[in-house]
C-alpha cells in the first residue's frame, strides 16, 4: 500500500447539481486533510479540471451533461493515471457498480451516506484501498449479468426518450436499420414489447 502523504488531498468534485457539489466542497473542505481544488456540473468541465489541477482524487457524478462519469472515469485511469476516482450517485443499481468497476473507479458510494464516510472513502482510496457500499456490493452478488452488448446499450440509451430512429442513428453515426437491429435485439433479450420499455428495464438495473 502506497505510504500517506503529508499534503492535504487534492480533490475535484463533478455533479450537475449546482447545489449538491457546492455543499460537498463546503463540507469537504472543513476538513484540513482535504484541499478542494474544483467543482464543476459536466463531464467535459470535470476532464478539463483533472487534467489541469492534477487532483488525486475526482469525486464524480454519473449522469452528468456531455459526458458521463463512467467515461471520464475511464479516461482518467487511461491519461491520469496517478489521479483516483469515486462514483457518488443517486443510483444504488449492481450494474452500475459493475461498470463503474469496469471503469476502474476505486470507490463507490451513494449520495445519502454521510459525509464523514466520503471523507474517509477519499483518505482510502489515495492510500491505495478500495471502497464500495456494503450493500450495493452484496446485491450485486446476486443481481442478474448484463446481457446487452456494448452496442445495443449504447441504442437503447439514446433512443430511451423516444427519439426517432433516424435522430438515434445520426447520434451514433450508423445507419438506421443497423440502430433498428440492435434495438431489436435488446427488446428480444429484455423481454419486452418495446424499445422504452427495454430502456426502462435496462435503465433500472443499472445497465445503461
Amino acid at each position: 500500500m502506497p505510504a500517506e502523504s503529508s499534503q492535504p488531498t487534492r480533490v475535484v468534485i463533478a455533479d450537475d447539481q449546482t447545489l449538491i457539489a457546492d455543499a460537498l466542497a463546503s463540507l469537504l473542505a472543513m476538513d484540513p486533510g482535504i484541499d478542494v481544488v474544483g467543482v464543476c456540473h459536466d463531464g467535459d468541465e470535470a476532464w478539463r479540471l483533472v487534467v489541469e489541477q492534477r487532483p488525486d482524487v475526482a469525486l464524480l457524478d454519473v449522469e452528468m451533461p456531455r459526458r458521463s462519469g463512467l467515461d471520464v472515469a475511464a479516461q482518467i485511469h487511461r491519461d491520469q493515471p496517478t489521479c483516483t476516482v469515486i462514483i457518488l450517485t443517486t443510483f444504488a443499481r449492481p450494474g452500475l457498480l459493475t461498470q463503474s468497476l469496469a471503469a476502474h473507479v476505486s470507490g463507490f458510494l451513494v449520495k445519502d451516506s454521510e459525509v464523514e464516510e466520503v471523507v474517509a472513502a477519499i483518505h482510502k482510496v489515495r492510500a491505495g484501498e478500495r471502497v464500495v457500499d456494503s450493500a450495493l456490493a452484496l446485491a450485486a452478488l446476486t443481481s442478474p449479468p448484463n446481457p446487452l452488448t456494448d452496442r445495443e446499450r449504447e441504442a437503447l440509451r439514446a433512443a430511451k426518450d423516444g427519439a426517432p430512429l433516424r435522430a438515434v442513428a445520426d447520434a451514433l453515426s450508423l445507419a438506421p436499420g443497423t440502430v433498428r437491429n440492435y434495438l431489436s435485439s435488446a427488446i428480444a433479450k429484455l423481454g419486452t414489447r418495446s424499445r422504452i420499455e427495454a430502456a426502462g428495464i435496462a435503465q433500472e438495473n443499472g445497465w445503461l
